[in-house]
């Protein structure tokens, strides 16, 4: 984390604990459980006497100012375990997390004005460093304590705070237009999908929704298969036994569906590689068949937690652009090349640059199957990968995969929001004899195991979709965008020549549809323009007689009068090379 970030995150720590102090002025006897610092804000949780309404952030704001008028330092002092159950005998939730620590710990707390918490910190040293006119109290939700369904719901109290009050406006410009863009919203206005609220984290695809996912689908496809990539399909449902030899039971259990059958158990995969494995093992390989590329559009579900579930961004069915690369160690560093190459090539057809990815290198973290020395050699080939190819990264201590060390990519969208993507991550453990025993022959006659590379580009088809939604607001490129063209007709004489145009334009490819209903021309327009479609072609008595069309373009442009093959010619180019707009 960066200095900034860190002083940061210390103001945003101390906004919560003000916040903390302001709601037991304005609520007596409510319980305090925790605040920490968030991205972009901070958060407090609370046992309320009476229920709190949105309606009364405005009056928390106003006391939260008058605490800081007052220029209170945050007081750091540590006490003995003993010490602290005394202190906060009539707060239940820090008592229970004070519990939870050996009996020899040192316990910190922080005490600015009349509050005190239990606290690691740090803070900043006096109230005065939080602007009154820098901070936000955003809005209320239920959380359970601990995160545990049996225990009880506490009232979350969310806000932001920034340094200064241009910060402040500007994030909130942000979320407003955010609002505007979101994918759910969008998603429902030009019928791409819906969810069933008895159905949570599935997604119903409509035919323009599903237009667009094939479209992406194909176009990943050709481009893995043009780069070496096998396409394969593995089961949904994989037996226990499979999933305990990889691993999974025991570290991703919790997450997983599980079904039974004839006194077996078996589980709804939440992800593809063991059997990428089994596949790999079912013939002898030679280490000249390595690389071995293999690609799968694998159907995953993993038990999210209903509270997390949001739109088509976070799910429990989704559908992963996947691939394990089988290799000997010394092709590492050029098979993580190949794959970063790929990326920027796929991610620059959709809008994002290379001035919008971000790379971070994520290492082994506490949890984790393997040797040291087996991570000690995963953590450097990696290394060494990202410096012949170039890359530049940003370490991410102990936040590894539980089976390899891994390069994760960020996308920045048009509000300058990230969404992790793309992953590559390097994998002794898998195909090792401990685990699934993917073996081949090596030039010594001898038998090896290969290393693995998990690897994704777009992640989840359903959640990168939801990002461009959100990124374009709904305004797909024209070689995205479910029709490219509407055919408008300015009265019903002329609908037999649209037609013919239409017939053109189908005919060389291109998914377009004319608009023969009731509607006069401007309300057909009006209806193309709702529906974000890049070129609305209007004819009438001029069109006909010349053999032309008239251009209207989404991006509100000057219309432009057009030979109907000029137009194909046009459009093609923008299509074929995937220009990311109209």
């Amino acid at each position: 984390m960066s200095a900034k970030n860190e002083k940061l995150d210390m103001l945003r720590h101390s906004t919560a604990h003000v916040m903390a102090e302001a709601v037991l002025k304005l609520f007596p006897g409510s319980k305090v459980a925790i605040g920490p610092s968030i991205e972009n804000g901070f958060y407090y949780d609370f046992d309320l006497p009476r229920p709190i309404k949105e309606e009364d952030l405005p009056e928390n704001e106003k006391e939260m100012r008058r605490i800081i008028s007052g220029n209170h330092d945050f007081v750091r002092e540590e006490i003995s375990k003993e010490k602290a159950l005394e202190l906060f005998k009539n707060q239940a939730y820090k008592v229970e997390l004070i519990n939870d620590l050996p009996s020899d710990t040192i316990i910190s707390i922080y005490t600015q004005g009349s509050f005190t918490d239990l606290c690691r910190g740090p803070h900043v040293a006096n109230t005065k460093e939080i602007n009154p006119q820098s901070f936000k109290l955003m809005k209320t939700a239920g959380a359970y304590w601990r995160g545990d369904i049996n225990r009880p719901m506490l009232t979350r109290i969310y806000g932001t705070a920034w340094e200064k009050p241009n910060e402040l406006k500007d994030y909130l410009n942000m979320l407003a237009e955010a609002e505007k863009r979101d994918h759910r919203k969008i998603g429902k206005d030009l019928n791409f999908f819906h969810i069933d609220e008895e159905n949570p984290g599935e997604i119903f695809w409509h035919p323009n929704g599903w237009t667009i996912y094939s479209i992406i689908k194909d176009y990943v496809r050709d481009k893995i298969r043009k780069d070496g990539y096998v396409e394969v399909n593995t089961p949904f449902v994989m037996p226990r036994t499979l999933w305990e030899r990889s691993g999974h039971w025991s570290k991703y259990k919790e997450n997983m569906f599980i079904t039974e059958s004839e006194k077996r158990l078996f589980a709804l995969k939440p992800m593809n590689c063991p059997g990428h494995v089994e596949i790999f093992k079912h013939k002898l390989r030679s280490y000249k068949d390595l690389p071995l590329r293999m690609a799968e559009f694998g159907s995953c579900t993993r038990n999210e937690a209903g509270g997390a579930l949001h739109g088509i961004m976070r799910v429990r069915g989704f559908v992963q652009d996947d691939a394990h690369i089988f290799c000997t160690e010394d092709q590492i560093p050029e098979e993580v090349a190949k794959f970063c190459n790929l990326l920027k090539d796929i991610y620059k057809d959709f809008g994002f640059t290379d001035d919008k990815i971000a790379v971070k290198f994520s290492t082994r973290p506490e949890i984790r199957v393997g040797t040291d020395e087996d991570w000690d050699r995963a953590e450097a080939a990696l290394a060494d990968a990202c410096e012949k190819a170039g890359l530049e990264y940003e370490l991410q201590p102990g936040e590894g995969a539980f089976y390899g060390p891994k390069l994760e990519f960020t996308i920045f969208d048009a509000l300058n929001r990230p969404w992790q993507c793309g992953t590559i991550q390097v994998d002794y453990q898998l195909p090792s004899s401990e685990r699934l025993n993917a073996e081949y022959i090596g030039a010594d006659n001898a038998k090896h195991n290969p290393v693995m590379l998990h690897r994704a580009v777009l992640g989840s088809l359903e959640r990168f979709i939801g990002i461009l939604i959100e990124n374009f607001a709904g305004a797909l490129p024209a070689w995205l965008h479910f029709q490219q063209v509407a055919m408008i007709p300015v009265a019903p004489a002329f609908n037999s020549y649209a037609e013919e145009i239409l017939n053109k334009l189908q005919d060389a490819g291109f998914r377009a549809a004319a608009d023969f209903g009731s509607d006069n021309m401007k309300g057909k327009i009006k209806t193309a323009q709702l529906q974000k479609i890049p070129y609305m072609l209007v004819v009438g008595e001029k069109e006909k007689t010349e053999g032309s069309v008239t251009v209207r373009f989404r991006d509100g442009r000057p219309q432009q009068i057009m030979k109907i093959d000029d137009f194909i010619a046009y459009i093609s180019d923008k299509v074929n090379s995937h220009f990311v707009g109209i």
